[in-house]
């Protein structure tokens, strides 16, 4: 590897870092707010994943470059097509982390504490951990801990579609008329935004195992 090609993936993968800390923390936050609401806390998580849609485009322009100058191959090539995706998903997902924020303080008041305690902790647990584990694969270089890791992001995706089916079917047969049916689907929508986090969190550990072992891109 290029001297030169080096120090610009190594800064490129500390930007992608960088973000995906800010996706971490402010899913961390929302973990904490859930049970009595903090909008403190909600609003402290915004924070972490401001400015998202424009530090990504620094980062692909910076990749565009170093494709343009060094026309990496093999292993190196896989990294860099990797880099340029996985942007793309991290916005992705602070983009859903802003909306489950915007959605979840619209109705959080409304929810009864079981709903909470039960469903939206565990699915939002479940989410950050998926977070937590992706980001150690971007400093993992071991082939067998990478894939490890991998298989307990599918484990934490995996539960919260298993945890959103089973509060949107507790939720469906307490709606008895149309503004409760109304309320539900609010909620429903918002608690879905976690579960839709934990996807990206999947999309990204693909694509940092094609990067680092290689294969084929998965979605």
């Amino acid at each position: 590897m290029l001297p030169n090609f080096k120090t610009n993936l190594d800064d490129i993968k500390l930007k992608i870092t960088d973000i995906a800390n800010g996706l971490l923390e402010a899913n961390t936050l929302i973990l904490a707010a859930l049970t009595d609401c903090d909008q403190e806390k909600f609003a402290q998580a915004r924070g972490h994943i401001k400015n998202v849609g424009s530090r990504a485009d620094e980062i692909d322009n910076a990749i565009i470059k170093v494709l343009a100058l060094y026309t990496p191959e093999a292993r190196d090539l896989r990294q860099v097509i990797a880099y340029l995706k996985i942007t793309n998903e991290l916005a992705r997902a602070c983009s859903n982390t802003r909306s489950f924020i915007r959605g979840f303080t619209g109705v959080c008041k409304e929810l009864d504490g079981v709903t909470v305690t039960e469903y939206a902790v565990p699915m939002q647990t479940a989410t950050v951990s998926a977070i937590t584990n992706t980001l150690s694969m971007i400093a993992c270089d071991d082939e067998d801990e990478i894939q490890e890791i991998y298989n307990d992001v599918l484990i934490e995706e995996s539960k919260t579609d298993d945890l959103y089916e089973m509060v949107e079917r507790k939720l469906s047969n307490q709606a008895n008329d149309q503004q409760s049916f109304e309320k539900f689907h609010k909620m429903l929508r918002a608690l879905r935004k976690s579960g839709k986090i934990a996807s990206r969190s999947i999309s990204m550990a693909n694509l940092l195992v094609y990067a680092k072992i290689g294969g084929n891109f998965h979605n």
